[in-house]
């Protein structure tokens, strides 16, 4: 059977399968009302009947059995260590049916949540880091200015990522933009210039990478015992960073949730870019957006409101509202506790969020359809699983990442925290179980 014809008989076998599913799924939801599920909705409001939108699950169904197809039709290029180690991890087979997430996404939240608020602060202020730290950075970062304008009067260091956006853990690398204003420089001659002007400062294990996708300084200073990364006119880092610190000041609750979150992500294995799963980065932006849809927000959306920071990068508008200090209050109507929003934010994502046609967006506040982003289809290694579209770079999806097997394990990792946040008497020791491959 030749090429064509397979794939003829795999579609057909596929439509099939799909006319068996759906003929199922109507007599699911026979009986029961429509509901349109728009995102906030979703997110936001508590519902007490066991509404469906047929013609929302008829798409999902549809979207995920043609798309699994096409997934299968064209086999991954790049094998290496990730799935050797997928060899030991078991997960991703007990993904919950259509129909079990339609059920559990209307469960009430559990009576004696807020149990958890303290221990889930406590995680939290462990988190932090200290003061001491961020001091070690800005010491470093004066040295390391001190060094760079000798041979580059103009130039300014700006550190970016996790150690600047307020989401940083304790003890985290740094990473450090060189920003020149030169736009025809040689990244890769700067970059070999500098780790001379390095190593003759005596700053250890000094690499010069120029080969990489970004070419990089790998460093550690010997004084601050800090390990950095230094990168040359990333500037689109830099204003997605401040974005971020942005948003972080106006309600705690963002801080708060991110770090629990990433814990968790961190604890479970799901924090991986390399291995298929979901950068801290992208974390960071689901809980942004699902606080700017809770009802009432806890957080607005920056982009849409007036213009006060403008910035044009790479031919990229950056342009939102950072004036946050006026927005202390923005989300006091809101009187959710920490607790009631982890509890919450799995549940989103783990009975609510339409995986087969939905993209989350913090430059709207709002649900996007794939359609809409042209994300219905995998591109090359770029898969659109779960779609996160960054707020500045538009066409780049934070999911592309994500691959057929990853998404399963990220969906039943979401749907076990739910089930521990929901059941368990003792949610906090088993949410943050580490996960250990077989």
């Amino acid at each position: 059977m030749n090429g064509s014809h397979r794939h003829r008989s795999d579609l057909q076998s596929a439509l099939d399968t799909e006319e068996s599913v759906l003929n199922l799924h109507a007599e699911i939801v026979e009986g029961r009302a429509r509901d349109s599920h728009p995102g906030r909705g979703l997110m936001g409001k508590e519902v007490d009947s066991r509404n469906i939108n047929d013609n929302q699950e008829h798409d999902s169904i549809s979207e995920q059995l043609v798309g699994s197809l096409l997934l299968e039709d064209e086999p991954d290029e790049k094998i290496d260590a990730k799935y050797i180690r997928r060899e030991k991890d078991s997960r991703g087979n007990q993904v919950l049916t259509q129909r079990d997430r339609i059920y559990r996404r209307h469960i009430r939240c559990r009576g004696d949540i807020d149990m958890m608020t303290v221990p889930l602060i406590a995680i939290y202020e462990s988190l932090i880091p200290p003061e001491g730290e961020k001091e070690k950075q800005r010491q470093l970062i004066t040295s390391l200015e001190k060094l760079v304008v000798k041979e580059w009067p103009r130039a300014r260091l700006c550190l970016f990522g996790s150690c600047a956006n307020s989401f940083g853990v304790s003890n985290s690398d740094i990473d450090v933009c060189l920003v020149l204003r030169d736009a025809d420089i040689d990244k890769s001659e700067i970059i070999l210039k500098l780790a001379d002007i390095l190593q003759s400062a005596n700053l250890q294990n000094v690499q010069a990478l120029t080969r990489a996708r970004v070419p990089i300084i790998k460093l550690k200073d010997p004084v601050t015992g800090i390990c950095c990364d230094i990168c040359i006119n990333n500037v689109l880092a830099v204003v997605n960073t401040k974005l971020l610190r942005d948003y972080a000041q106006i309600d705690m609750r963002l801080p708060q949730l991110a770090f629990i979150v990433k814990h968790w992500a961190k604890s479970r294995g799901v924090n991986e870019t390399y291995q298929g799963t979901l950068s801290s980065y992208a974390y960071v932006l689901m809980c942004i957006h699902f606080l700017q849809n809770r009802e009432p927000p806890i957080l607005p959306c920056l982009q849409e409101m007036k213009v006060t920071f403008h910035e044009t990068v790479d031919n990229i508008e950056c342009a939102y509202f950072d004036q946050v200090e006026r927005l202390k209050t923005f989300g006091s109507e809101n009187k959710e506790s920490i607790a009631q929003l982890v509890w919450r934010f799995f549940h989103y994502w783990a009975y609510c969020h339409d995986y087969a046609n939905a993209v989350i967006s913090i430059r709207t506040g709002s649900i996007i359809s794939k359609r809409a982003k042209d994300w219905t289809r995998r591109i090359g290694n770029d898969r659109h699983l779960i779609c996160i579209e960054d707020p500045f770079e538009t066409s780049h999806d934070l999911g592309r990442v994500v691959d057929k097997y990853s998404i399963k394990v990220l969906r039943e990792e979401f749907e076990r925290a739910a089930e521990i946040l929901q059941f368990d008497p003792n949610p906090c020791e088993r949410l943050f179980e580490p996960f250990a491959p077989c």
